[in-house]
């Protein structure tokens, strides 16, 4: 059985002359808790199809963020629009297009997972056989289908996890907004999860997601927006992100003898773009330093150079991350 998990209404077919109105738009939001400015200026797009990572430590807006793009939080200022429709606190229409999974569960543990979708499909207002074969549907993403009778409370962490975004499936949303929806999970879990959200994104759902797994971020998002301190200070794709920093890779070699000579002669090769000696071997940056390591050790032997170890570092959105606010995602 293939699952339909195509978005709900008013995603029918986009005139060829011009591309479609973005699922999410986010522009200027702003919001403060007495004198402290949590969110200043935050404007981001998400499309169709088009996962969107919003990363950050804690503390840098993130939660406020999203509380506001989905209607929970009142707004200093700004502007959000869901599927065509303006968003506020107290509208319906553009709240309907969304599917929230937040960080706490909202599931109810003397339930199995059939009476939990059940009886979120009711308020959703779907009934009969309509909610029956979407909860078939939204269990087979989730890979629940065998556990399906089970009481909850039975459930793993990561399985009530993965429960939890099959109730924010049910309706069919535009835009499913995940808020670190790994964290606490076991391995086959997360991949669960991360699978689930590929499958989704192929089929057209714009996907809001935060993580505080680097990893997840490199896997899921084709694009990302990096908040720090209430304002979104880098935003694009990974390999435009990680041009912020450089696109070299960094090789260490851990060596003894005639450092300064292995030196002079690694700079004049080609792709070497530059060469510093410390105490114990060399660090090098080099393009696309993982076709080159045969190269770069032979000639670093050739004037008879004892290595001990070799590390490549290739850059990536953590060392981005580093690099643009100073903090590890999880500080």
């Amino acid at each position: 059985m293939v699952a339909d998990l195509s978005p709900g209404s008013g995603a029918g077919p986009e005139s060829a002359a011009s591309p479609p109105d973005p699922v999410l738009r986010c522009r200027d939001l702003r919001k403060s808790f007495g004198e402290r400015e949590a969110v200043r200026g935050v404007s981001f797009e998400i499309g169709a199809g088009e996962t969107y990572g919003l990363l950050g430590p804690n503390g840098a807006g993130k939660t406020t963020t999203i509380s506001m793009a989905c209607g929970i939080l009142y707004r200093d200022g700004g502007e959000v629009v869901v599927a065509g429709q303006p968003l506020d606190v107290g509208t319906t229409a553009a709240k309907a297009a969304i599917g929230l999974v937040p960080q706490d569960l909202a599931i109810y543990p003397d339930l199995n997972a059939r009476e939990n979708l059940g009886f979120f499909g009711a308020l959703y207002g779907m009934r009969g056989r309509e909610l029956k074969a979407r909860i078939d549907e939204v269990l087979e993403v989730v890979d629940l289908t065998d556990r399906a009778k089970d009481r909850t409370e039975h459930y793993s962490g990561g399985m009530k996890r993965r429960l939890n975004i099959a109730i924010g499936l049910l309706h069919r949303p535009r835009l499913l907004v995940l808020d670190e929806p790994t964290v606490g999970v076991d391995p086959q879990s997360r991949n669960a999860i991360l699978t689930s959200v590929e499958t989704l994104s192929a089929r057209g759902m714009g996907i809001l997601y935060t993580t505080h797994y680097m990893e997840e971020a490199e896997r899921l998002c084709d694009r990302v927006g990096i908040i720090d301190e209430g304002q979104i200070i880098a935003e694009g794709t990974r390999a435009q992100l990680v041009a912020l920093v450089g696109s070299d890779d960094k090789v260490s070699l851990t060596a003894a003898g005639n450092l300064q000579v292995a030196a002079e002669a690694l700079g004049r090769l080609d792709g070497v773009n530059g060469v510093t000696v410390h105490d114990g071997g060399l660090d090098l940056l080099v393009q696309g330093a993982r076709e080159r390591l045969p190269e770069l050790l032979a000639a670093a032997t050739k004037d008879g150079l004892a290595i001990r170890s070799v590390e490549v570092i290739e850059p990536d959105l953590e060392s981005v991350f580093l690099h643009l606010t100073g903090k590890a995602l999880r500080d």
